[in-house]
């Protein structure tokens, strides 16, 4: 309140001289900037109760700047990528198929929010992104209470496309960053498409499984996994039912990777039975779910993540079993992609790390972090890595 009075004591001359040092230092490096210093100015007024009769136009967008700061959400990081066919397909053949990518951005403090880039991939493998903006915007709750640590749905702005568009923590638990999106095109049967996500959400001291959903990246529901699974880290879904119920690949001791199952998509008590453990030097510390399972005419594939010495972290693969996923058919003995010469250097030295990959035809587009500070990109054929598998 007390800032507040220092800008309304000031002249009506002093007010212009200052918005406008304002809007020449920041109006280039933004979007929409004084349609934001006008929402910041109202949230500030609902939450002092001022009366906006006591100031004119420009001193409200100055008093709502004074409540804003810059904040590059992939300062510090930029990693984890997945990748999922985009709900619109319009305008576009058999031999492509446009994509959205998700990826973990980290900024001061090690926040952890959710970025986007989308585009479009070819049935030979080849691939291009549509060009990055140097805003973003942030989603909005709109008029809903975000209240507690339950589901909570925010809404794209209208003006904004998917690739500049963060998703920021919102409720108390997600407090301290949202990690790790695996996102998947969950088919519900008879062509009803739902784009799900599991990601971790970190409160700064606790971490806590939670689902993302969303049918057209417009409006995006964020809500907690309950039982006594949705307490780790790492869990990937399913694209399908299988044999009626949901299933999902999932770490739920800090080693190994387990098949869990569920009649709940929001809900999954059950710890699960033992998919697979490490078995290769390259993975002795640990193994992980690289996303979601890949549907393909062979069995469900499978990407990992080992960790071997000095946590060098590498991508492996296995093959499950079509009917029964906890058959595990083949893996591979060596590491699929590993970080070698600059892509050991990063935030996290060492580090290849991917959380989904996508499939068109007989091609798999690989976009993995490389040491947690960029995003790079593999391609390989479902042939070539089954012959990687024993």
């Amino acid at each position: 309140m007390r800032l507040v009075e220092d800008i309304a004591n000031l002249s009506d001359a002093a007010v212009a001289t200052e918005y406008k040092r304002v809007l020449t230092d920041f109006s280039e490096r933004h979007w929409q900037t004084e349609a934001v210093f006008e929402e910041r100015y109202r949230e500030v007024e609902d939450v002092l109760g001022l009366d906006a009769a006591r100031f004119g136009d420009m001193r409200r967008k100055l008093i709502g700047s004074y409540f804003c700061h810059e904040y590059t959400y992939a300062a510090a990081a930029l990693m984890n990528p997945s990748i999922v066919p985009h709900p619109d397909q319009s305008g576009l053949d058999e031999d492509s198929c446009r994509f959205v990518l998700s990826l973990r951005a980290v900024g001061e403090g090690h926040i952890s929010s959710i970025a986007f880039r989308e585009g479009i991939m070819d049935r030979d493998g080849e691939f291009t992104l549509w060009p990055q903006g140097a805003f973003a915007t942030a989603v909005d709750s709109g008029e809903a209470e975000v209240a507690g640590d339950g589901a909570v749905t925010v809404f794209r702005n209208p003006d904004s496309n998917l690739s500049h568009t963060v998703i920021f923590p919102i409720t108390e638990q997600q407090s301290g960053g949202l990690e790790d999106l695996r996102l998947v095109r969950f088919d519900h049967g008879g062509g009803d498409y739902e784009w799900i996500g599991t990601y971790t959400a970190y409160s700064g001291h606790a971490i806590r499984s939670e689902l993302l959903r969303t049918r057209d990246f417009r409006s995006f529901t964020l809500e907690p996994i309950e039982g006594a699974a949705g307490r780790n880290k790492g869990m990937a879904l399913f694209p399908q039912k299988i044999d009626g119920r949901y299933a999902m690949v999932g770490r739920q001791d800090g080693k190994n990777l387990f098949l869990l199952r569920s009649d709940r998509i929001d809900r999954w008590d059950d710890e699960g039975v033992l998919l697979m453990g490490p078995k290769y030097p390259w993975e002795f510390i640990q193994i992980g779910n690289c996303g979601s399972p890949v549907l393909t005419e062979h069995g469900w594939l499978l990407f990992t993540h080992g960790v071997g010495a000095m946590r060098k972290y590498s991508l492996g693969c296995a093959l499950l079993d079509l009917d029964d996923p906890s058959k595990v058919l083949a893996r591979s003995k060596a590491p699929v992609l590993t970080a070698e010469d600059d892509d050991r250097s990063g935030y996290v030295p060492n580090v290849v790390y991917t959380c989904g990959v996508m499939k068109m035809g007989e091609q798999i587009l690989i976009p993995y972090g490389i040491s947690d500070s960029a995003v790079g990109f593999a391609t390989s054929t479902v042939d070539g890595l089954l012959q990687m598998m024993e």
